[in-house]
């Protein structure tokens, strides 16, 4: 008989190595619930036996009983191994993770780790993954009357499924269960999801240096998870630079960051966001840069080195998943990383704290005339996009005061939707190229539009 250590196989050659038998033991069962370590055969397979009284059985059994949580229950065995005396302890346990000493470990070939609070979270979180699924819990106080008719048809038209009554559809879609909505329906399907779900919410902004420190524009949008992916797309078009080229005698537009690229990241942000979070899917367009940030960091073990080498998926939210995967949004076997890195080679990912997610997109900008990102020369500046969204706030701040000349700054604020600091700004800017004009002091005066 031949003995060679593994994941599952631990060999001692007398219980002097007591304690580092009990830890071998924990490691085994956090990572395969079940194991043998062996007293009387060395690490490298040579039995040289060992002493074996009630004493030394009793100790064994002592020493997992007092240093092992959860408890277990060894069967311990004296058996003759070469005609030499040995102990055989079996284990096996599914309520891990299991702490040996008051501390959890791993078994790694035939090593034992410690357990970072990370690997110790994602192991709980693994064991308990379909118990604590936010999209498949029940949606307290929701009913058939919240879904919108109109959002349910469209999606099973884009899946290819019938559409019958709003009851029988969620059935189809595994919406429902003991007749009653689960997360998903509301999240994809409700009139508004916001009534349920505070965070189902899309905060965009723009801001005109490297940072946050100026803020040149800021928006928030409530709804279904479907229509949010729609508006972030929307809005990082229209921030960005677009260039052009030729195709045949066809003008086609080029966005400077590729739309199939961002487009799955946000997909991406909202299909495997951690939903327990209260924060909500952020897109931050800075003068360098767009980021897109996601609460929660990646799930089922993977991290950032793993998602760009390998095509890996672990599902945080799997019901969800699933729908995205009906509606043609996600593939089933994880090429999404793949995707935005061969359409965007400089795409970078970054796990922030304990709480967030960020893909962050190059923006192709150049600071002097030069030939811009197709090739076409051209006189764009890294100022093109707050260029351009301070020429539509202008637009809009303009139009409101022809409207109600009296509005004050911190009105026009509340009505655009912007910072009282960004609007202040621009009415400087106007009133420095003579198109605005104050009459009378800051009570009880009112603006001149000029030219």
């Amino acid at each position: 008989m031949t003995f060679q250590e593994s994941e599952i196989l631990e060999l001692k050659k007398s219980t002097s190595e007591l304690k580092e038998s009990v830890i071998s033991i924990v490691a085994m069962l956090n990572k395969h619930q079940r194991g043998e370590a062996w007293f009387g055969i060395k690490n490298d397979g040579v039995v040289v036996g060992q002493q074996v009284s009630d004493k030394t059985i009793r100790d064994i059994s002592k020493a997992i009983a007092d240093h092992v949580e959860p408890k277990i229950y060894p069967i311990i065995e004296q058996t003759t191994v070469d005609a030499k005396q040995c102990i055989k302890v079996l284990v096996k346990g599914k309520e891990h993770p299991y702490y040996a000493y008051g501390r959890a470990y791993i078994r790694v070939g035939d090593e034992d780790r410690q357990l970072s609070a990370r690997e110790l979270e994602n192991l709980i979180l693994t064991k308990n993954r379909d118990r604590l699924r936010w999209d498949t819990e029940f949606c307290s106080k929701a009913t058939v009357d919240d879904i919108g008719a109109g959002k349910l048809k469209s999606f099973l038209k884009l899946s290819g499924l019938k559409f019958d009554t709003i009851p029988n559809s969620l059935e189809k879609l595994n919406l429902v269960r003991d007749g009653k909505l689960l997360n998903a329906a509301m999240l994809c399907f409700a009139r508004k999801p916001e009534k349920f779900f505070p965070n189902a919410r899309l905060r965009c902004a723009v801001f005109g240096t490297l940072d946050t420190t100026f803020t040149i524009s800021m928006q928030d949008f409530y709804g279904d998870v479907f229509y949010l992916i729609k508006k972030a797309e929307e809005f990082i078009l229209e921030h960005i630079n677009i260039g052009m080229r030729l195709d045949g005698l066809l003008r086609v537009d080029v966005p400077e960051i590729d739309p199939e690229a961002f487009r799955e990241a946000i997909i991406n942000a909202f299909c495997h966001r951690d939903y327990r979070e209260y924060d909500s899917v952020n897109i931050a367009i800075f003068k360098d840069r767009v980021e897109i940030r996601s609460p929660g960091l990646l799930y089922g073990g993977l991290t950032i080195a793993s998602i760009r080498k390998k095509m890996v998926s672990a599902r945080r939210n799997e019901l969800l998943a699933e729908l995205f995967q009906r509606s043609h949004r996600i593939e089933k076997w994880g090429r999404g990383i793949k995707m935005i890195l061969e359409r965007e080679p400089a795409t970078e990912f970054e796990e922030i704290g304990t709480v967030q997610f960020v893909a962050t997109f190059k923006r192709k900008n150049v600071e002097t005339p030069t030939e811009d990102f197709l090739g076409t020369t051209t006189q764009k500046t890294s100022e093109k996009t707050s260029e351009k969204t301070s020429e539509k706030t202008s637009e809009q701040i303009l139009a409101a005061i022809k409207e109600d000349a009296t509005l004050s700054a911190r009105q026009l604020a509340e009505m655009l939707g912007l910072s009282p600091r960004a609007i202040e700004f621009q009415i400087s800017q106007l009133r420095k190229e003579g198109i605005l004009k104050r009459i009378g002091p800051d009570k009880g005066g009112y603006w001149e539009v000029g030219k």
